[in-house]
């Protein structure tokens, strides 16, 4: 026969934990998140983007004002391109932009589709013309970026 004693320095120590345990776990449910005035804290990826159902330049201009772009009335430029069946260094890169950005062309390989450009007109602190450019396949955004024609300029996702 087994027979299991506990002192009473033990069960102190096990209700001291089981009080720590659920003190903390009272306090993270009821205390809010510091940031905006609903006490939430708001980021990019709380907001849907969508991606489809852009299929008027007034869809494209409400595209880039999900990211906060504010663009020309009417394109640039409107041209048919076709995405390369192979990816050499620079497309690669391309697409890396693309895929931090939740997209990735090498589904389209092979693919005609439209880029739109706009130029931007609320981009701080650039120097010389800023532009956008939208990727459409089948109505849907697939690629795009934001960049500077500039000589030393950049280039970036929709994100600011």
């Amino acid at each position: 026969m087994f027979i299991y004693s506990l002192r009473a320095s033990t069960l102190k120590f096990f209700a001291v934990i089981c009080v720590s345990l659920v003190m903390l776990i009272t306090l993270i449910a009821f205390i809010p998140a510091y940031g905006n005035d609903d006490g939430f804290i708001a980021s990019s990826k709380d907001v849907e983007i969508k991606y489809d159902d852009v299929k008027t330049n007034e869809d494209r201009i409400a595209f880039l004002a999900q990211f906060g772009w504010e663009v020309s009335a009417q394109p640039r430029e409107s041209v048919e391109v076709t995405i390369p069946s192979e990816f050499d260094k620079i497309f690669t890169g391309y697409n890396e932009i693309q895929r931090r950005q939740g997209l990735d062309l090498s589904k389209y390989k092979k693919k005609k589709v439209m880029r739109y450009t706009y130029e931007v007109t609320n981009y701080e602190g650039a120097n010389g013309t800023v532009y956008a450019n939208v990727l459409v396949y089948r109505n849907r955004v697939i690629g795009g970026d934001i960049c500077s024609a500039d000589v030393t300029g950049f280039i970036h996702g929709f994100e600011k």
